[in-house]
């Protein structure tokens, strides 16, 4: 079950319909909202943008700037979250009130948004965040860190809110550790859902069907309506023809986070990044 959720609160336009969604969620597990700010922290950011070497006097003026303007985002984030639990009734508490129904907690940090999403995350069951996009919502690198580095399921939303959890998951099949990952963290929405489809994506059927159909019998053991599907990607990319197949059925997709290594960071595959930044539908994504 979900009952701790990890929300990032940036005080950008999105956070209204990221609430909304987090609220979604929450009713359906009667789970906890942790809402997290982070407070950029205005000198260590200018002196990275300083390292040219181009004065005190100037750090001094571009710290100033940063601060009040990690400042507004800050109050804005905070009165949205207010307004929020305001208009929904919710309870605001640091521990269980042992009460029904989800509630909402106010947290806030200073430095890196990725360092604390991750920092915060490895405690919650389920981190929750909006796909980021034209300089709103939360960065591509604080949804890889969250990924990377909590070992716990993210669900990456569209721009457009969750009014209720969608009936149709689709579990984006590969034969590999991250898939099967997903699929177990996924377990909670499984069990709300009406329908869930095993999809494969390839040129040519084989083995990655045969484990599809293995994985649809083990979830009938639970008790889940659970199908098949082979896709081939035609005209379209393999990722392409994921999230058309899933939007047709306004599915929630389930995937495996893949990725390689390179240097001394975790670069995702082409697969995983297309869907971090285009999907309609909202992703939950193990790594």
């Amino acid at each position: 079950m979900f009952k701790t959720i990890l929300v990032p609160a940036t005080g950008s336009d999105t956070d209204d319909a990221v609430f909304a969604s987090a609220l979604t969620v929450g009713r359906a597990f009667d789970a906890h909202l942790e809402l997290l700010h982070v407070h950029v922290d205005a000198a260590a950011m200018a002196a990275a943008m300083s390292a040219d070497g181009s004065g005190a006097a100037i750090i001094g003026g571009l710290v100033e700037r940063i601060e009040q303007e990690a400042g507004q985002r800050e109050e804005k984030a905070k009165a949205l979250f207010q307004r929020f639990c305001e208009r929904e009734g919710l309870t605001i508490a640091e521990t269980p009130t042992g009460q029904p129904g989800p509630s909402a907690q106010w947290l806030r940090e200073v430095g890196d948004e990725a360092y604390w999403v991750a920092e915060h995350g490895r405690s919650a069951d389920l981190l929750l965040i909006g796909r980021s996009g034209d300089d709103q919502g939360v960065s591509i690198d604080t949804i890889e860190s969250a990924l990377l580095r909590t070992g716990r399921p993210v669900l990456i939303l569209p721009a457009t809110p969750l009014a209720t959890l969608p009936e149709t998951v689709v579990i984006a099949w590969k034969a590999a550790p991250e898939a099967a990952r997903a699929v177990t963290a996924s377990m909670p929405l499984l069990s709300k859902a009406k329908r869930i489809l095993i999809v494969t994506v390839a040129e040519e059927q084989g083995l990655s069907d045969e484990e599809g159909a293995r994985l649809m019998t083990s979830l009938t053991w639970h008790g889940f309506d659970a199908s098949t599907r082979h896709l081939q990607p035609d005209r379209l990319s393999a990722a392409d023809t994921l999230l058309a197949a899933a939007a047709e059925q306004g599915a929630l997709v389930v995937m495996g986070a893949y990725g390689h290594s390179r240097l001394r960071e975790w670069i995702f595959g082409g697969f995983t990044e297309h869907v971090l930044r285009d999907a309609a539908v909202p992703v939950l994504m193990m790594h």
